[in-house]
């Protein structure tokens, strides 16, 4: 019997840049796209969770509802807590009252959902299903923890930080699961090229992780290596890639609403304007 061969959504992460992915995510959830899967790292996950739940609109509005709340983001909670994003606001606060997260719809959904962690010992990704958000907040929690400015995560005695470190578009490893047509959805825009990133600061921090060390020195590569890659597979029309039009000039930790809203509306642009060449691909798998 032939193995049907089911479709996937990677979402790539970025910080303030994934309101981008909720903008594209919101016109899927009208156009009633679905997927058998979706993987997310990093704030890739914190809006995928909301479309898997069906929650059209919740990421922006409470983006720009909160965006200037210190305890949402910012260097204070930072300097009270040693996270950057405010863990009970963002991860209990939100989700279970201000904002809520529909914990019933997400658990009701067919379609798979993992969230992709750096294993900051072994300097590998792992890639975590989660079934019940409201048990396994922590899974999205370490893909978005960000390396020197969060605290380490530990999950069943293994410590993780954010999944960018790792594998920043696990397209590869979702076909690896058997999610063999993908579509991606990134967060830069088409010939960026990433340079080094890693500095003094890093590996002082992580001196005693190597692993970790060794992954961040050469993420840059493997990024622009996995960028080459996908662009193969989209020749082979094996996924379809949505990307933004132009550079977004939006901040890593950005706290106006009016440019989150913006970044928002582009993803929702170019959503739409690449819908009828979606459907024509999704027609011919």
């Amino acid at each position: 019997m032939e193995q049907v061969e089911r479709t996937g959504l990677v979402l790539e992460g970025g910080g303030m840049r994934g309101i981008y992915t909720a903008g594209v995510l919101d016109v899927f959830m009208e156009r009633g796209i679905t997927f058998d899967g979706v993987i997310g790292v990093s704030a890739g996950v914190i809006h995928g969770c909301s479309y898997v739940a069906g929650q059209k609109g919740r990421s922006i509005r409470y983006y720009k509802q909160y965006c200037t709340d210190w305890r949402f983001m910012s260097f204070w909670n930072f300097l009270l807590t040693g996270d950057v994003v405010g863990e009970k606001f963002c991860y209990h606060d939100l989700p279970d009252r201000l904002d809520p997260f529909d914990y019933e719809a997400f658990a009701r959904s067919r379609t798979e959902f993992y969230a992709t962690c750096s294993n900051i010992e072994t300097g590998r990704a792992e890639y975590l299903r989660l079934k019940d958000m409201k048990n396994q907040v922590d899974f999205m929690r370490a893909s978005a923890s960000l390396p020197c400015v969060s605290k380490i995560v530990r999950i069943n005695k293994r410590k993780y930080l954010d999944g960018s470190c790792t594998d920043s578009i696990p397209v590869r490893a979702f076909r690896k699961m058997g999610f063999r047509h993908n579509v991606i959805v990134l967060t830069r825009q088409e010939g960026y090229v990433k340079q080094a990133e890693i500095n003094n600061l890093v590996r002082l921090r992580y001196w005693r992780y190597p692993r970790l060390l060794r992954a961040l020195e050469n993420r840059h590569t493997n990024y622009n290596k996995t960028i080459r890659y996908i662009r193969r597979l989209e020749q082979a029309k094996e996924v379809f890639v949505i990307a933004p039009s132009r550079e977004l000039t939006i901040g890593r930790m950005e706290h106006n609403p009016e440019k989150l809203q913006r970044t928002y509306d582009l993803g929702r642009l170019d959503a739409g304007q690449q819908m009828e060449a979606l459907l024509a691909w999704r027609e011919g798998l």
